[in-house]
């Protein structure tokens, strides 16, 4: 099999798509070399990338924007929810407030693996609809906790349904966006910054008027006095069931049509081309014959003859869905060196930013607490103040990522390694502060860079995977990212929280985490995923 053949309807001379009517005009150059993934496959990603091109941005494409945005949103919100009534409910309950943490990141963990995982066997549809469910659900009930633990099993349980929002979302927002608009997979991140701004804002006037005072000692905390972090529990389990009643009865998402082709369903994902392109009002020129052509020139067998022989029983079926977990997906992600090296960079960014990251956000609300004590001026009403305004000043650093990534010379390498070098720059510089204020600029630096950073860390890595591997590589990418998450609440159990310690740590890991970023061998700017 000549890894130099060409797809019938790809030209590499000039990395144009092309169709039976002409050139489209955007280029759809492949992000891996010609030996870096299955021929057949690569194919025919090639035809459905050309097909989606042709298509153009339209209106599934702009709703889909939406409604994956919400992924993003929950992806921020609840990891600092968690943060935002730490001083609440370990005034209550009387307890080391890292538990909660840690009962959290436990539940991120099985949510990245589990539901990454399974988008690649049963497909994205169900794990898109059913992750914001669960989170609501769980959420929902763990403002009538009447105790730590129930609340940190509680915790746990929404955190699963949170933990499946990245590495499914992304996967199904990159598969339909045509590779002209792959940049928008960046900018998705700005509903990643309105999530923080959003709890932020809600926790501002529930939690500084319906909470206890802190005390050093620690005073008596009734629940009928410190009801605010329950009612906010409640607002945001709440809208989450609304925004899944939105994706499930309001937006239809269609099956993947990389997904489809990945798993052999070539027809289907033919339709769901056609059906995408109907509801943008536009006709696409992709046909079955062109996948299936693609298929015996690099030597595929017939798609019905396989079909003829496949056992159609109960057991047949049971077997085929073990069969899927087997390393296949995996070892894909590990096919040459040149890919492996990029898979292995990709776990180690995203398991350091994974530890450095909530090591310090998590906390920050403490963190702003006791510092603004220590300043004079620690009352709930600054510290929440202060915390809105950080959560605002991410916003625009979301919307720089989308832009930094397409430039020339800098694209997502680049933009990646700066913002993260930034990131853990404005945290040892916020050490230094003497005042709220010195350290609220500082904080704002760190929420501006650290903004950018994630915006682009969640674009590339799914851009860097194979479609039909996209779930597992995000899923294993995911679960490095929450390990070493689970060992920021540890760290704090044992770091006194009220000194830098913390903070020294975060910074100099988003250091490592900057240089680490150049050495991506893969940069997915003005190339088409596959």
């Amino acid at each position: 099999m000549a890894s130099s053949e060409k797809s019938p309807v790809h030209d590499h001379d000039n990395d144009k798509a092309s169709t039976e009517d002409g050139v489209i005009g955007a280029e759809t150059q492949d992000i891996y070399s010609e030996d870096s993934l299955d021929p057949v496959y690569q194919a025919k990603a090639r035809i459905l990338n050309d097909a989606f091109q042709e298509i153009g941005m339209g209106k599934y494409q702009w709703y889909l924007f939406i409604v994956t945005g919400f992924g993003w949103l929950s992806d921020n919100l609840w990891p600092i929810v968690t943060g935002l009534i730490l001083t609440q409910v370990v005034n209550e309950f009387n307890f080391e407030g890292p538990f909660l943490k840690l009962g959290q990141n436990i539940g991120l963990l099985v949510g990245a693996a589990f539901w990454g995982v399974g988008s690649d066997i049963w497909g994205r549809q169900w794990s898109f609809n059913i992750t914001l469910f669960i989170t609501g659900v769980f959420a929902t009930a763990a403002g009538a906790s009447n105790n730590y633990i129930t609340l940190s099993s509680l915790a746990a349980l929404w955190s699963v349904g949170v933990g499946g929002n990245l590495p499914v979302d992304s996967a199904v927002f990159l598969e339909f966006v045509p590779a002209s608009h792959q940049y928008l997979l960046t900018v998705l991140s700005v509903w990643w910054a309105l999530g923080q701004l959003l709890g932020s804002l809600v926790a501002w006037p529930l939690l500084a008027h319906y909470s206890c005072p802190t005390t050093t000692p620690p005073s008596a905390c009734p629940r009928s006095s410190n009801m605010g972090w329950r009612y906010f529990l409640y607002t945001m389990g709440g809208l989450m069931l609304i925004l899944f009643i939105l994706r499930f009865f309001v937006f239809h998402l269609y099956e993947s049509p990389k997904y489809l082709m990945g798993r052999g369903r070539d027809e289907e994902a033919v339709e769901v081309v056609h059906q995408v392109a109907a509801y943008n009002g536009k006709k696409s020129n992709l046909t079955l014959e062109k996948l299936r052509e693609v298929g015996e020139l690099r030597g595929e067998g017939g798609d019905e003859e396989k079909g003829r022989k496949l056992d159609t029983s109960a057991t047949g079926a049971v077997k085929r869905k073990l069969a899927i977990f087997s390393g296949n997906h995996v070892k894909s992600l590990f096919a040459t060196k040149k890919l492996a090296w990029s898979t292995s960079l990709l776990i180690v960014l995203w398991a350091l930013i994974g530890l450095a990251f909530p090591l310090y956000n998590s906390f920050v609300t403490y963190f702003l607490a006791t510092r603004g004590a220590d300043f004079g001026d620690g009352s709930v009403y600054i510290t929440y103040r202060n915390q809105v305004i950080l959560s605002v000043i991410g916003v625009p650093g979301a919307l720089l990522a989308g832009w930094c990534v397409e430039l020339p010379y800098l694209g997502r390498r680049g933009t990646l390694s700066i913002s993260t070098i930034l990131t853990g720059v404005f945290l040892f510089a916020s050490t230094t502060a003497r005042t709220s204020d010195a350290l609220l600029g500082w904080n704002c630096g760190y929420s501006f860079t650290s903004n950018v950073m994630y915006g682009v860390l969640y674009a590339i890595s799914p851009e860097l995977f194979p479609t039909k591997d996209r779930g597992t590589g995000n899923a294993i990418v995911a679960s490095a990212n929450r390990i070493f998450g689970v060992m920021a609440p540890i760290i704090a159990l044992y770091a006194n929280l009220t000194t830098s310690v913390p903070i020294w740590i975060s910074g100099a890991l988003f250091l490592i985490s900057g240089v680490i970023a150049l050495l991506l061998p893969f940069d997915p700017r003005g190339k088409a995923s596959l």
